[in-house]
């Protein structure tokens, strides 16, 4: 049975939807160059982010978006990005730059399983953040957003390549180590994070900015290349743990197949939030989980082959789908510079409508 009502732990509005848009998008339309300065640059930081704020708002202004347009925000990471690097560049992997896309992880193909943690805290990678961090809270008195920190098994195929899956299968105790040791790290980088800003995972999808308490949300697209009995096996118990001890705790999926999950997650101990990949069985998900907050994802490739009425119908029929509109989100992550503002706005007009629809039935 489906529970009609808020998630007892997270308070949000009804209905959130959030889009991010890719570096080519931002490039084009608003000549953003995605440089180290922009990741790096205390001051650069800070107006890259008024700039993409700002033209959010004058798009998409009335629908929320873009609501610090007008202001100058000390935020440590591209929260308007989906851009996961710092971590695997801690890890010793090398990381490429460019002018209209996000940092490019090059795979650090380690021949040894087996890693440092302190070894990824005393790294140039993270001793450059530090400094970020250091400079904004000098010059602003404070600090504000996140860095996307993927996830342990992105990490591992980061770190390690595609080696990794042979291991799980010929050294799986080393294998289950290693994860373990990648954990450790992660759970430090974000704890020392959140001491800081008081967020993790706006970064990881945007969504989460419009829950409280802030959720602690694990990467996990490299899931749909393994079994969910390797899942049981290797990482389960990690997601299992963080559950307990870091909620409200959820999982970014954006593969296709994220119902393949959904009687294992099921089995976690919390699971209040799952960014669920486009093609996901959005129905089978909130049968087997009835108190989650399903984000649903428009995928950014289809969205600009759709018409403005698909997107609204198909935008429809998942949030339908999910059940409970207070248990449920909206967002598309990473579209090109070929979606148009119609497009966009679709999708926006459409959950408006949905919300008022909702609230009508609920008087």
């Amino acid at each position: 049975m489906i529970t009609q009502g808020p998630h007892p732990l997270l308070h949000n509005e009804m209905l959130p939807v959030e889009i991010v848009l890719a570096p080519g998008w931002w490039h084009r339309h608003e000549g953003i160059t995605f440089d180290e300065d922009f990741f790096f640059h205390p001051a650069k930081r800070v107006e890259a982010e008024r700039r993409m704020e700002n033209a959010l708002y004058r798009r998409w202004g009335r629908f929320g978006l873009g609501a610090d347009h007008d202001k100058l925000l000390p935020i440590v990471g591209p929260v308007h990005l989906a851009a996961g690097f710092l971590l695997s560049e801690m890890l010793g992997c090398s990381v490429e730059y460019s002018a209209d896309g996000p940092p490019l992880v090059r795979a650090a193909n380690r021949e040894r399983l087996d890693l440092s943690s302190e070894a990824a805290f005393q790294s140039p990678a993270y001793r450059r953040w530090q400094s970020l961090c250091d400079a904004l809270q000098t010059r602003h008195g404070g600090l504000l957003g996140d860095i996307n920190w993927s996830g342990v098994l992105n990490l591992a195929l980061d770190v390690r390549g595609q080696a990794v899956f042979l291991d799980m299968l010929d050294k799986p105790a080393e294998a289950s180590r290693f994860f373990a040791q990648i954990a450790t790290v992660i759970e430090r980088f974000t704890q020392t994070m959140f001491a800081k800003t008081g967020s993790t995972s706006i970064s990881v999808n945007r969504t989460v900015r419009c829950l409280r308490p802030a959720v602690y949300l694990h990467s996990e697209c490299s899931l749909t290349m393994i079994s969910t009995g390797d899942y049981e096996r290797f990482l389960l118990p990690l997601d299992a743990d963080w559950s307990r001890r870091l909620r409200p705790f959820g999982i970014h999926y954006c593969g296709k197949d994220p119902h393949r999950y959904a009687d294992v997650f099921a089995r976690l101990p919390h699971l209040d939030f799952l960014d669920l990949g486009w093609g996901g069985d959005v129905a089978r998900l909130r049968q087997a989980l009835p108190d989650t907050f399903l984000n649903i994802r428009y995928s950014p490739v289809e969205i600009v082959h759709h018409t403005p009425d698909q997107i609204r119908q198909t935008i429809r029929r998942l949030v339908h789908e999910s059940g409970n509109p207070w248990l449920t989100g909206v967002c598309c992550i990473n579209m090109d510079e070929n979606v148009s503002d119609e497009h966009i706005m679709a999708l926006l007009e459409e959950v408006e409508t949905l919300r008022a629809e909702y609230r009508k039935l609920n008087r």
